[in-house]
């Protein structure tokens, strides 16, 4: 079993009387499940459907103070704090910024053996992991007492890609992506059934008349990673830009109907000078029971 602090993660807190409403009001997962132990995958939206921030949230138990704890881009921490704060209005709700407090400990390739009280198993996948959140002075110390080999972010980084779970910033584009581009349909990120939140009428239709077209695909390739943003040619038409890769896999921003006229008619892809192919062809080709969360 293997453990990594991950740098590019703070946490945030919501707390206080209103705090599990007003959450299930504004974000793109159920809330209701939430508790000390059990996290959930999901997003703040704008209006028009894109994601402003992704994040991972469980509840602090009693002896933290209770609330919910937010796992998000240590970039985004803060103007995730300040648009929670701006969506208050008179709800008995506190927002903080704990990230010069808390970060973020990923663990993978086994159950820890013992779990701190902020530890709970990732929601997008049986295979990624928990995560745990804890000071960055006691990462080590954490990850011996749960039975876990410290190692590199870099390490978890080619885990995540092996995994296919996308990374903001680098594999699609804050502010400008849809649930569905980055696969948070897939990853149990979308809660289908729940009522209204900001921008779930965009996600919604796209949905139910399948109308997502972009899709976050795994790829693989031999030889030298394609530098994020090159762009994926099938013969000379673009079909896509590559995002993140490590030891040969990588995930590629894909036109999933111009990669299966591709495949249909034999052409290979190519990011700049790199051939690269799918881990999973029907991945551009089938839509995967909705997942609710």
């Amino acid at each position: 079993m293997k453990a990594a602090f991950l740098p590019n993660r703070g946490v945030i807190k919501v707390s206080g009387d209103d705090a599990r409403r007003f959450l299930d009001g504004l974000v793109t997962t159920n809330i209701e499940p939430v508790q000390p132990g059990i996290g959930r995958f999901g997003a703040l939206l704008t209006p028009q459907g894109k994601i402003i921030a992704d994040f991972l949230v469980t509840e602090a138990p009693a002896a933290h103070g209770g609330g919910f704890v937010f796992d998000c881009p240590l970039a985004l921490a803060q103007s995730l704090a300040d648009r929670l704060g701006f969506y208050k209005l008179r709800a008995k709700v506190t927002v903080e910024n704990l990230s010069s407090q808390l970060g973020v400990l990923a663990v993978w390739g086994g159950e820890p053996a013992t779990k701190p009280d902020l530890a709970f198993a990732d929601p997008r996948s049986s295979e990624i992991g928990w995560r745990i959140l804890v000071p960055d002075d006691l990462a080590g110390a954490t990850a011996a007492a749960i039975g876990a080999e410290l190692v590199s972010n870099e390490a978890y980084e080619a885990h995540r890609i092996a995994c296919g779970v996308p990374n903001g910033g680098t594999d699609f584009i804050y502010g400008d992506a849809f649930p569905h581009e980055a696969n948070m349909d897939r990853l149990h990120g979308v809660d289908f059934d729940k009522g209204c939140y900001v921008g779930q009428e965009v996600v919604s239709r796209m949905e139910h008349r399948g109308t997502a077209r972009t899709r976050t695909i795994r790829v693989k390739f031999d030889g030298p990673a394609p530098g994020v943003g090159v762009s994926i040619l099938a013969g000379d038409k673009p079909v896509g830009t590559m995002g993140s890769s490590a030891e040969g896999l990588g995930l590629a921003l894909l036109r999933t109907d111009r990669v299966t006229d591709a495949l249909d008619a034999g052409l290979p892809l190519v990011a700049g000078a790199a051939p690269v192919s799918l881990v999973a062809p029907d991945d551009v080709r089938t839509t995967p029971k909705k997942a609710s969360a």
